[in-house]
């Protein structure tokens, strides 16, 4: 009995609907918040996303151009430089003479 006189002084109270409403308003306020913070943080994410992609991308062709390079560099062919040179002119001064 005493249980369900207070529940009734309760819902006959202008405080206790002042205290639910002020309840909801933060409660509503609060949910609406983290919805931004989820927003803005996904947003975040996505940009710090592109900009990785694009620097893993970057350093792949860096790495590409380099392998290609390399295999330039590898490939046979006439020789060149000073080795190239030094040997052609002893072998002609060699035979020449």
């Amino acid at each position: 009995m005493l249980a369900l006189g207070l529940v009734r002084h309760m819902l006959r109270s202008r405080r206790f609907y002042e205290r639910v409403a002020l309840a909801v308003i933060v409660l509503r306020s609060l949910s609406g918040i983290g919805q931004e913070n989820r927003a803005s943080m996904t947003a975040r994410l996505a940009a710090w996303n592109k900009r990785e992609m694009q620097r893993l991308e970057h350093k792949a062709e860096r790495e590409a151009r380099a392998v290609r390079g390399a295999g330039r560099m590898a490939r046979p062919g006439p020789r060149r430089g000073l080795a190239g040179t030094m040997r052609t002119r002893t072998e002609g001064d060699e035979h020449g003479s």
